[in-house]
């Protein structure tokens, strides 16, 4: 189950918009380990929690955003 960040207490991730047709922005907190994502088709951020940094410099570096995370992300992390 992915979470969905939502405005609380804490700061608001600050994205990092992406060349991307199926992400359109990601950030990640190193100290948590959580990936956000903001994907082109919908508003809200979801949370990953539990991703390795080296996971998010993939998705960064990637040619294609969404491939990498259909590859390396989706279903992995919740």
């Amino acid at each position: 189950m992915v979470r969905v960040w939502h405005r609380t207490n804490a700061a608001p991730p600050i994205m990092i918009y992406v060349n991307s047709s199926a992400i359109r922005a990601v950030d990640y907190d190193a100290q948590s380990e959580t990936l956000y994502i903001q994907f082109t088709s919908q508003r809200r951020v979801f949370t990953f929690p539990g991703v390795p940094y080296a996971v998010y410099v993939g998705l960064i570096e990637a040619r294609s955003h969404g491939a990498y995370y259909n590859a390396f992300i989706r279903g992995r992390y919740a």
